[in-house]
């Protein structure tokens, strides 16, 4: 792993608590806020608490408010610290209140809760990497900020892991556990991020003259958009559905619930291996490579739901998706050195929008089979059509990026 600082004992110690802290805010935000209801759902279904159609329709609205959340962080550039322990907080609150809804219920305050959810989730997300990354600088451990974007897989594996060991009891139990995970974890973040000033200092401001893009390049990053929004759009159906699909073939949930914690564990590693190994790869390539083999975790589901190939597809699409996200954010920062701040909202939106029309399109697809197929496969045929032709374009458009 990288050095975190020059020899200084105290200095060190307190690098250590900032990228841990930013581990725990991610693992809360991702883990919690917005993919526990994947590993949730088929026990939901398994209780009749709730329908597949339903579930499509809380997990958009999570998305949704995804989207919201990452147009209103920032409202919290002066005071990063504070939207942070803002949303861990309002996480570790609205998780457990999904335990209280009725069952017979119309499904719009799950979908309200889900869509709270993903708001705060996009705060942690902005406001994580914004304090976290600018106090690394401080102490000159900038290159030890990849680490922070472990805990995304990290909160996805352990949330799995608790509603895969747990998975006997009924939903509603989960739910309130969950919620008091996420709140230890917030404790976590807030006694660690203590010491540190509530204000980040703003960025020194570059004496650079306004650029414009030529016509060749404003297509160009138009493509980005569109092939970060294909991302979005490709990683997310198993994103939601990949533990649904399992139970279909065993309904035991400490056999099909352990297809979630897999995905989570392929995320945390992959991103340490790329942070460890390929700093310095073309971040084009990189996201390409991630892009095709995630259209491969997608394709396979088409041809058999072995629990084999499940399982296979979980690591396939789980290691690649954080990859996908940091090369594709690199790549952004790398064509505006002088101002990326529009091109990474034009891809955020593309990228949330994309997350939204996954659940939105099996929905629209609905229960019925269609050549064979139901909606998630149908989807998914969609979604690795999407993903390989992105990733064929990234590969061949290469030039050093």
């Amino acid at each position: 792993m990288t050095s975190l600082n020059p020899p200084g004992d105290n200095a060190a110690h307190s690098s250590w608590l900032i990228v841990g802290a930013g581990i725990v805010a991610l693992a809360v935000a991702m883990g919690v806020g917005r993919f526990a209801f994947t590993p949730m759902l088929p026990l939901m279904l398994r209780d009749g608490t709730i329908t597949a159609a339903t579930g499509a329709e809380w997990a958009a609205a999570n998305y949704a408010g995804y989207l919201i959340g990452a147009l209103t962080s920032a409202r919290f550039s002066h005071n990063p610290r504070l939207g942070l322990l803002v949303a861990l907080f309002g996480v570790a609150a609205v998780t457990p209140a999904v335990a209280l809804l009725d069952p017979g219920a119309s499904a719009l305050p799950g979908m309200l809760l889900r869509a709270i959810a993903g708001v705060f989730s996009a705060w942690v997300l902005v406001c994580a990497s914004s304090l976290c990354l600018a106090e690394l600088a401080r102490r000159h451990a900038a290159k030890a900020g990849g680490w922070i974007y472990t805990g995304v897989g990290t909160g996805i594996a352990l949330t799995g892991t608790l509603t895969w060991l747990g998975g006997r009891q009924p939903a509603a139990f989960l739910w309130v556990e969950l919620g008091l995970l996420a709140a230890a974890g917030a404790c976590a973040v807030l006694f660690w991020l203590k010491p540190l000033s509530g204000n980040v200092p703003a960025a020194p401001i570059r004496r650079a003259g306004r650029s414009r893009e030529a016509p060749g390049d404003r297509n160009r990053t138009r493509a980005f958009v569109l092939c970060y929004g294909t991302f979005g759009f490709g990683y997310i159906v198993l994103a939601t559905f990949l533990p649904t699909m399992a139970r279909e073939q065993v309904a035991d949930p400490l056999v099909f619930g352990l297809t979630w914690p897999l995905f989570g564990l392929a995320a945390a590693l992959s991103v340490g291996a790329a942070a460890r190994w390929l700093p310095d790869s073309p971040r084009r390539k990189v996201w390409a490579l991630a892009q095709g083999a995630m259209a491969l975790g997608t394709a396979l589901t088409l041809f058999t739901h072995a629990l084999w190939a499940l399982a296979l597809s979980a690591v396939l699409v789980g290691g690649t998706f954080m990859v996908c996200t940091m090369a594709g954010l690199q790549l952004a920062r790398e064509l505006t050195p002088d101002n990326p701040t529009p091109l990474l909202a034009r891809m955020t939106v593309a990228f949330a929008a994309g997350q939204i029309a996954g659940p939105l399109c099996v929905r629209f697809i609905g229960s019925g089979i269609q050549w064979g197929w139901g909606a998630l496969a149908w989807t998914n045929a969609l979604a690795t059509i999407l993903l390989a032709a992105s990733a064929f374009w990234l590969w061949l458009g290469d030039r050093g990026q």
